[in-house]
């Protein structure tokens, strides 16, 4: 039986070439679209699963007020948690990813995901061990553990444990070589403990140190939080109000509330509300938007394969009338072109490998992952894909051409029921419909990210660079740090200038990467205000082209400058309600400063976020020039590569330590925003395969539509019947269909795109073009097809289809 409906299907192969090209050709780009999605799916769920403590570890994230949430919690926190017979552990950290040399035997190797944590580390984080064991790895100040890879690139084949290496400027021994077992939100090379000096300083400010929890009762940790809650709310303020002369009523509102949000590490990738470890957030919308967008293209698929499938469902129909003749029931016939759905699908399944496999390093390099068609779970869900689509797509048309009447169909009336004519013009709408959807959304989605890149962002970093500047640890060692490290710098700046094509240099504790949001007390007329705080060399404002409307900038010759001088920006303007800001007193960690100018508003986070109040000082002021770690050089537009090429030398002689690194400031801003342009060049891509997908739907079925009307076109042109009237009478409900289905589209396109745009501080509105030109693009489409289709029709020769009449 098998061996005959498989000589059917190939028959029905070699008949129908195009129409079978077209079926598995758009079920193989559904199935590959839900795999690429399925990939990236499996491996942001993945982050964490490995580990067994997950649901048991907390991380304790702190919000004050109005202010973004912080990873950084207080010291005075650890005897209450001490105490609390529900806390099995507590792991406090430095701020996670730093960077560093490790020196061995003379050879240096960079590396640049070092952890500075406490020694039950592993205790949250159980690595896997492959050499030295957990409990000795990282015991004391003066141990160290390293990752398989650093200590392959470090040592090669000797055993690394026990060796003395360098780094920080000290020596450590090393006592461990672990594996991370899979995705983890906390991913060292290096792993160290030199936190003492910070858990035994008595550091008393609300931010200070990275906490972890692991907790005996998950269902209890609500009673933590609340208790954490209090001693922020109660006990740190009753001693600042204490100090400062207030009642804790009155600094509290100067002040504002402490929130404490306990986090559990399972929830940390893709449902934290802040960057709070270092190997971030997953972007869940993201992820949401493409697994949604990849089911609804294989919807869009298995539909095309039904609408095609009954569609030519009536050339069969003699095989099945004869077939029940011979005795075969209707289960029987269900069977058989199931069992033709599933040769169908299974080369669709093999091509859409074939496509993934040949996609697959483009796509890890659009999402910046290493993925691989290798994991027990992607098969099992590959198959689940298969058996679905199988009888979605396969058993729908099976049933109905199983029940073709014998009789009618022998006798050459193929006619069937309204129902079979309706559903697949219900089809067909549908296909529109999500056309529709793809073509308006993806125009409204490039709008929004062009309106970005066009956007007067308030600065120009077009010819700015940005290089990292390291200097040797033994500076940090010196005293008067601060003033060592800016004379240096201000060297470094002399002999930038002497290279040709070197415009402007400046320096400064900013950064367009939109990863600092934080934010910090500025005291006016008795009042505490929330704002950003960043420290500035002379010239940076003129070098990125950022506005002063009102007052003047730094001034090298005014010495006062660097001592009580601040310039805000329009946000914070407006904040402190200042109508005549110059002149103005702002009080800083307890310095009293004058506003000498104020900037026009700038972007320096992501444009989810709005421009935030911000003061800069000199870098002096505050004595912040020990944490200089860019220099900013404005080049000329001529001859960029050769004026880089130089700054990289003079850098080898400035920077021994540490590779040059430099970044344009207009791209590293761009990347703020990076996310969101993979969103529009997926909506783009995906949009060109929706297309195509339901134009081969309609072409196959404009097709087999006009194919039947051929005997009613040959007498409607016998009888004298124009082309043009021909070609408007067949393609008229085709046109009917396409308005149908882009009424439908209107409703989900605009909720859910006015629901992304959401996303923006600064956002386009949603105009009535992008609704007119998605209209326009499918009905020129569709009249593309389906008059061409018809055209060809109406050439046929008329005595073909009129000689047995």
């Amino acid at each position: 039986m098998l061996k005959n409906w498989l000589h059917i299907f190939i028959y029905q192969i070699k008949n129908n070439k195009l129409f079978t090209a077209l079926n598995v050709l758009g079920l193989s780009i559904g199935i590959s679209g839900l795999i690429f999605a399925l990939l990236y799916w499996n491996d942001e769920q993945s982050y964490n699963a490995w580990n067994p403590e997950k649901e048991k570890v907390y991380q304790v994230l702190v919000q004050l007020s109005d202010m973004p949430a912080l990873s950084d919690c207080a010291l005075f926190l650890k005897p209450a948690l001490d105490q609390d017979p529900n806390i099995e552990s507590i792991l406090y950290a430095d701020s996670w990813y730093q960077k560093d040399k490790i020196i061995y035997k003379g050879k240096k190797e960079f590396v640049d995901k070092i952890i500075n944590v406490e020694q039950n580390f592993f205790s949250f984080f159980p690595f896997e061990i492959i050499k030295g064991d957990a409990i000795s790895a990282i015991k004391d100040d003066s141990s160290i553990a390293i990752s398989y890879i650093t200590a392959k690139r470090i040592f090669g084949n000797e055993n690394p444990i026990g060796k003395q290496i360098k780094c920080f400027n000290q020596l450590f021994s090393v006592r461990a070589v672990y594996r991370i077992p899979g995705n983890s939100s906390i991913a060292p090379n290096v792993i160290i403990n030199k936190m003492k000096q910070y858990t035994t300083s008595g550091l008393r400010g609300p931010f200070v140190l990275k906490l972890l929890l692991k907790v005996k009762d998950p269902s209890k940790v609500d009673l933590i939080r609340q208790k954490l809650e209090r001693i922020y709310n109660h006990d740190f303020i009753a001693i600042i109000a204490k100090e400062a002369g207030f009642t804790a009523e009155v600094m509290t509102k100067k002040v504002g509330h402490f929130t404490v949000i306990l986090e559990p590490l399972s929830k940390a990738r893709l449902h934290s509300i802040t960057d709070g470890y270092p190997e971030a957030r997953g972007n869940y919308q993201f992820l949401i938007i493409m697994m949604g967008l990849s089911v609804l293209i294989l919807i869009l698929s298995i539909v095309n394969y039904v609408n095609l499938a009954t569609a030519n469902a009536v050339k069969r129909a003699k095989e099945v009338g004869v077939r029940k003749i011979s005795g075969a029931s209707k289960g029987d016939i269900i069977i058989q072109f199931l069992f033709e759905t599933i040769l169908t699908t299974s080369f669709s399944v093999l091509l859409a490998l074939v496509i993934v496999e040949l996609i697959l390093p483009y796509y890890n390099n659009f999402l910046n992952k290493n993925l691989l068609l290798l994991a027990n779970q992607f098969y099992v869900q590959l198959l689940l894909i298969f058996i679905i689509t199988i009888f979605t797509a396969g058993l729908l048309p099976a049933i109905y051409i199983a029940n073709f009447k014998t009789f009618k169909v022998l006798k050459g009336n193929f006619e069937r029921s309204k129902n079979g004519i309706w559903l697949r013009n219900g089809i067909l709408i549908l296909q529109f419909a999500i056309a529709a959807f793809f073509i308006i959304g993806s125009n409204i989605v490039y709008q929004q990210i062009k309106y970005l890149q066009n956007k007067d962002l308030g600065f120009k970093g077009d010819q700015v660079i940005s290089v990292s500047l390291n200097f040797p640890s033994i500076e940090y060692q010196s005293e008067n740090v601060a003033q060592n490290i800016y004379s240096k710098y201000s060297i470094i700046q002399q002999q930038l200038y002497k290279i040709k094509g070197v415009q402007q240099v400046s320096t400064g504790l900013i950064s367009f990467d939109g990863l600092d949001n934080s934010l910090a007390g500025v005291l006016y007329n008795n009042e505490l205000f929330k704002e950003r705080i960043i420290n500035l060399d002379y010239g940076m404002f003129e070098m990125l082209n950022i506005k002063i409307i009102k007052g003047r900038d730094f001034d090298k010759k005014l010495a006062s400058d660097t001592i009580n001088s601040v310039i805000i920006n329009e946000t914070a303007e407006k904040l402190m309600n200042l109508k005549s800001p110059l002149g103005k007193e702002l009080v800083i960690r307890e310095q009293k400063l004058k506003i000498i100018g104020v900037v026009k508003d700038f972007n320096i986070l992501s444009p989810e976020l709005k421009v935030p109040p911000i003061v800069f000082n000199h870098i002096k002021t505050f004595d912040m020039a020990e944490n200089i770690n860019k220099v900013y050089i404005k080049l000329n537009a001529d001859n960029l590569e050769n004026t880089i090429t130089n700054i990289e030398k003079l850098w080898s002689k400035v920077d021994t330590e540490y590779p040059f690194q430099y970044d344009f400031v207009d791209k590293q801003y761009a990347r703020t925003y990076e996310t969101y342009s993979k969103q529009k060049s997926l909506f783009s891509l995906l949009n060109i395969v929706v297309i195509l997908i339901a134009l081969f739907g309609l072409f196959a079925l404009a097709s087999y539509s006009i194919q039947r009307r051929m005997k009613e076109i040959a007498i409607r042109k016998t009888l004298g019947a124009e082309t043009n009237v021909l070609l408007k009478e067949l393609s008229k409900q085709y046109v009917l269909y396409c308005i149908i289905g882009f009424l439908i589209a209107l409703f989900p396109v605009y909720f859910l795109l006015n629901k992304w745009l959401q996303n923006f501080a600064f956002r386009i509105d949603i105009t009535i073009m992008p609704f007119v030109a998605g209209f326009i693009i499918l009905l020129v489409l569709t009249l593309i097809i389906v008059l061409s289709r018809a055209y060809y029709a109406t050439k046929a020769n008329v005595l073909k289809y009129l000689k047995y009449e």
